[in-house]
């Protein structure tokens, strides 16, 4: 089994990718937070639809991530090359065609779904220039598939530093019009997000092009389009895929239903949502490291430890997430006044923020035991695990905000509905055993 040592080894890079890349989404809402509450709101709303487009990538990389993983622990370097290639080229056809879907039917599908003229407004300017970031994150997630796949997670820790310094200073620039810069407002944060996103990308091909074992690898040989390794990437991803885009698209109603409350409980779902992404970091990155780790430790021939060492894993985050959350819970005026100085909306913020507080730790434990299911290779019943709670999930969603009309944090209370759904049926397959006989 993997030591504390060498999980953290994998997982500190990590938590430092996810804490460059999250300045972002921190950077975009506390600076949009000041422009205006509408600005604020339609920030989630598009960023919500972003997200969904783009884990379908981030899903097909995650396939992709498991085979680098399984070859890595084989230590069958070579296989790793043709892996890497076509999941590059696949994934930059991908994002051009779902970008010309978007580009065409985004505007209807927002009219049809939002109540408010000044957030649909917004929304649709956000997205005009946030969708462009499509091919640069689409071909970013197949160089971080590369790198937590073969354990070296360092490259992705610079790599987000590039990225969230980049965003910080055209936010800054563009947002509220800067040194000479037009005041773009809502544009200027989705067009400083993507240029972050392309400046990482840069770095990224940079690094890998230098890598003395460029060659042991086999990488950037494109000789041809292969199909059969595209074709075996699918097998596992697909459902990884649909996984992901069905998870975020819920997400995204749940935001939609949310709308329907009213602009400032929108505004108060889009902070609640930024911290929520930042405050479970730790947990983000080990259930990551879980998934790669569980991958390798299968390809070293030692299923069965697997299950030991998510219970071990399961106790770490467990461990990391309880002082975060009692702070939270203690000081949340504290944590909103980074995205607002508004006083009434950061007063309103409060009790939403104190339930965020405690699913942390569902979400935690949950997230390592899921990400230890599609580890194992067995990402067919990770997509019927997850499309049986979000079912619970959005029913729950729609009936406390439409039907019943309640406050923001009673919808909010959905967290625990999926993540405690979640993790049960997770460890309960975990502990099925079948994955035991999964090849990949």
């Amino acid at each position: 089994m993997y030591s504390n040592k060498k999980i953290f080894q994998v997982a500190y890079p990590i938590v430092l990718t996810l804490i460059a890349q999250n300045v972002i989404n921190v950077t975009d809402t506390a600076f949009l937070g000041r422009v205006s509450e509408v600005a604020l709101g339609a920030s989630a709303i598009g960023g919500v639809f972003y997200i969904a487009i783009f884990y379908i990538g981030f899903g097909f990389s995650q396939g992709a991530q498991i085979m680098i993983g399984r070859r890595n622990g084989e230590r069958n370097y070579a296989a790793i090359g043709p892996i890497f290639n076509n999941a590059l080229l696949f994934n930059f056809v991908l994002a051009a065609l779902i970008f010309l879907a978007c580009y065409f039917t985004m505007p209807a599908l927002m009219r049809s779904l939002v109540h408010s003229d000044k957030i649909y407004e917004a929304t649709v300017e956000f997205l005009n220039w946030r969708l462009f970031g499509l091919f640069f994150a689409f071909l970013n997630v197949i160089f971080r598939a590369f790198f937590v796949g073969i354990t070296r997670t360092r490259v992705l820790t610079v790599s987000a530093i590039v990225t969230a310094i980049t965003n910080i200073i055209l936010d800054y620039l563009l947002i509220f019009g800067k040194f000479g810069f037009p005041e773009w407002g809502i544009a200027g944060a989705a067009i400083a997000s993507t240029l972050a996103e392309l400046a990482s990308l840069i770095y990224l091909v940079l690094v890998t092009l230098k890598m003395k074992d460029k060659e042991v690898f086999n990488l950037f040989k494109f000789d041809k389009f292969d199909f059969q390794a595209i074709g075996k990437i699918l097998n596992l991803s697909i459902f990884i895929m649909f996984q992901y885009f069905i998870s975020i698209t819920t997400w995204f109603l749940f935001f939609v239903f949310i709308e329907r409350l009213g602009e400032r409980s929108l505004a108060i779902t889009n902070i609640g949502r930024s911290l929520y992404i930042l405050l479970i970091i730790p947990s983000s990155a080990l259930s990551t490291t879980v998934n790669t780790l569980v991958s390798n430790m299968i390809g070293e021939g030692h299923k069965e430890k697997v299950v030991s060492f998510v219970h071990k894993s399961m106790l770490i985050t467990a461990l990391l997430l309880l002082p975060i959350m009692l702070f939270t819970n203690q000081f949340p005026e504290l944590l909103a006044r980074i995205y607002t100085n508004n006083l009434e909306l950061i007063a309103a913020s409060v009790p939403t923020l104190r339930v965020i507080s405690i699913s942390m730790l569902f979400c935690g434990v949950s997230g390592v035991l899921f990400n230890a299911v599609s580890g194992t290779g067995n990402t067919r019943s990770a997509f019927v695990l997850e499309l049986i709670v979000l079912v619970f999930y959005t029913g729950y969603a729609y009936y406390t905000a439409i039907v019943l009309g309640t406050s923001v944090e009673i919808v909010w209370y959905s967290e625990f509905v999926y993540w405690g759904l979640l993790g049960i049926l997770s460890y309960w397959c975990l502990r099925k055993g079948n994955w035991q006989k999964k090849e990949i």
